[in-house]
């Protein structure tokens, strides 16, 4: 049985390098893309802080990213590549921090208490199958200890899923 352990440590490549550890405990031995995504939000969404909201966009169509597993309020369904922070990512194929969600062009409010966010992009052999969104009530939440730290939780669970066409 697996159990989170309290992250005591504000030195974020530190703190990183343990969330890493504790996610690629948990996601062994379970390749189910589905069931990975729900244990890796509710990760983030335990150990990391300053979130209101932790969880996945999944490619589904051409175009469109459809909500998957999370941790936070009720959020946006469907949302096109291209548009706000989530879609951005997915058309750029890059990570996006960002400070202010209101200087954002296109910003899509889902929670209208989120401040800052960050997107990964989730890619395997060069296809963007989605992306791990976090938000944060909080302005100026993450940088880019917390881009580089979530790029490779995204990487582990990537290469723990399985994925069928």
């Amino acid at each position: 049985m697996f159990a989170a352990k309290r992250i005591e440590e504000d030195h974020k490549p530190t703190f990183y390098d343990e969330l890493c550890r504790q996610l690629s405990g948990l996601l062994h031995g379970e390749n189910d893309a589905i069931a990975n995504a729900a244990n890796t939000s509710a990760l983030i969404f335990q150990t990391l802080p300053g979130l209101n909201w932790a969880g996945f966009y999944f490619l589904k169509e051409p175009g469109e990213l459809v909500l998957g597993p999370f941790q936070g309020k009720p959020a946006c369904v469907r949302i096109t590549v291209g548009r706000g922070v989530c879609g951005a990512a997915v058309a750029r194929r890059e990570s996006l921090v960002v400070e202010d969600v209101y200087a954002f062009p296109d910003h899509i409010f889902c929670d209208g208490d989120s401040r800052s966010e960050l997107v990964v992009p989730l890619i395997r052999d060069d296809t963007v199958l989605g992306v791990l969104d976090l938000d944060s009530p909080t302005t100026g939440r993450f940088d880019d200890d917390d881009r580089a730290g979530i790029e490779r939780i995204g990487r582990i669970y990537v290469a723990a899923s399985a994925w069928t066409s």
